[in-house]
């Protein structure tokens, strides 16, 4: 059977068969040390923060460097400093808010991460968040084209053995809900942004706190949402329905494969 994007924004039971999570403010809480990185790199060649943060939320290094890289320096040589520095700045990363129950209740062989770092920075940042690394790792090197793109997403849902439209992305960045989106998954937008999930039609939740994973009695797996766990957006969404009288559920039914 197959389900309309219209469907999926309605919040329509869908069978689905993996999950895939960016990292960078998805699982892993390291703002902190990204922007601090970025704010040298800006201060170094006289460009505009606020606009450089924006542009980088996301992104691949490389592709952001490419856009802002001053003439007379070399993109790749300036984005190798910048992930050096990147390698360096862990003691402020940590798993977002649930994010380490809520991947215990995942086989390892239904999730997988898509990120704009490096393999090397994804697995060290991964390890300073006390976060497993997945079977399933798709960084920078992997893709020749990097979010909003959606190759990375595209290449993570064959590795599971999964039709793109069968799977749930989770992603924090306009760039990331984007490259989902165009994959054909289903994104559920984490973190405050107040515009994503309207924009792109997702749902979206503050954190991973109290998610749920429940398996049924035919052998299918249940995402549960607590409304405490919603954004405010989320929570609103949720109201208007006539079934989400006393909590805001989010109903996803992951099939196990044979």
């Amino acid at each position: 059977m197959t389900h309309s994007p219209e469907a999926k924004s309605q919040g329509s039971a869908i069978t689905i068969h993996g999950l895939i999570f960016d990292m960078d403010g998805t699982l892993v809480e390291s703002e902190l040390a990204n922007d601090e990185i970025w704010r040298r790199w800006a201060e170094k060649h006289n460009l505009d923060l606020p606009h450089l943060l924006k542009a980088a939320r996301g992104r691949r290094t490389i592709d952001t460097v490419r856009e802002f890289c001053p003439p007379g320096f070399s993109a790749e040589e300036e984005t190798t400093l910048i992930e050096l520095q990147e390698l360096e700045e862990t003691d402020s990363v940590c798993a977002v808010g649930g994010a380490l129950e809520f991947l215990r209740l995942i086989p390892a062989d239904r999730w997988a991460i898509v990120t704009s770092n490096t393999k090397q920075l994804a697995e060290r940042r991964l390890r300073a968040a006390d976060i497993v690394i997945p079977n399933i790792l798709i960084s920078c090197e992997d893709v020749s084209r990097g979010k909003p793109d959606p190759e990375g997403y595209l290449k993570a849902a064959e590795a599971l053995g999964c039709k793109p439209g069968d799977v749930v992305v989770f992603e924090d960045s306009e760039a990331g809900v984007q490259a989902g989106k165009a994959s054909g998954a289903t994104v559920v937008v984490v973190g405050q942004s107040p515009h994503l999930a309207e924009r792109y039609g997702g749902h979206q939740i503050s954190d991973f706190t109290g998610i749920k994973l429940l398996t049924s009695n035919e052998g299918e797996f249940r995402l549960d949402i607590p409304a405490s766990r919603a954004s405010p957006m989320g929570r609103e969404t949720h109201r208007k329905s006539a079934n989400a009288s006393t909590r805001d559920l989010i109903w996803r039914s992951f099939r196990t494969r044979a």
